[in-house]
């Protein structure tokens, strides 16, 4: 404002008034689009991380199974190198002290059968958590390929507002939809 109390406007103070009084329908538009994009990225970083601690969780039990089978496996064999030593025994005596050893035979070919048995069903536990933590690993890629393409189009929609390009926005566009395809895939275990 001059001394008198006139005062002339410049081209920029009326820009800026406009804009403050009308808002750029643009740049709001893709804020609201960042912020959607941001809350989607958010869901899937969470999948992601649950899908991941599942895997690691699947693989955990896989490796316990396996190696509960291991002792069972190592029982086994413990008790085979026995019924070897009651079968040498059983054939170097006789009367008694022969049928007492082929008694200890059968009931280690028992014993035995009971260990493989019990053996078997951990070696396919150990199996069946290895192939859920190769699916969990798989789903968690899916989503990580999900939040990087969010990412990217949180990256473009940014581009977007400082060079007001169109083209941009539509690629923002673009990479949210692949986003989201990827994160359906993800959530159907695709």
């Amino acid at each position: 404002m001059s001394e008198d109390g006139f005062h002339v406007h410049g081209p920029h103070d009326h820009a800026v008034e406009h804009e403050a009084q009308h808002g750029d329908a643009f740049a709001g538009r893709i804020a609201v689009m960042t912020a959607i994009f941001a809350t989607v990225g958010a869901m899937f970083g969470y999948m992601g991380g649950a899908t991941q601690n599942d895997a690691l969780l699947y693989k955990n039990d896989a490796a316990i199974k396996k190696t509960e089978a291991s002792d069972q496996w190592s029982f086994y064999q413990a008790k085979s190198g026995k019924q070897n030593l009651a079968e040498l025994g059983a054939t170097l005596t006789t009367g008694e002290q022969s049928a007492k050893y082929l008694a200890d035979v059968d009931r280690y070919k028992k014993e035995k059968d009971e260990i493989k048995v019990q053996a078997e069903k951990l070696e396919a536990a150990g199996k069946e958590a290895e192939r859920k933590s190769e699916a969990s690993m798989h789903v968690h890629h899916r989503w990580a390929q999900s939040m990087t393409l969010i990412q990217i189009a949180i990256a473009l929609a940014a581009i977007t507002i400082l060079t007001r390009n169109k083209g941009l926005n539509y690629a923002a566009y673009g990479a949210a939809g692949a986003a989201i395809v990827l994160g359906g895939l993800a959530a159907l275990h695709i």
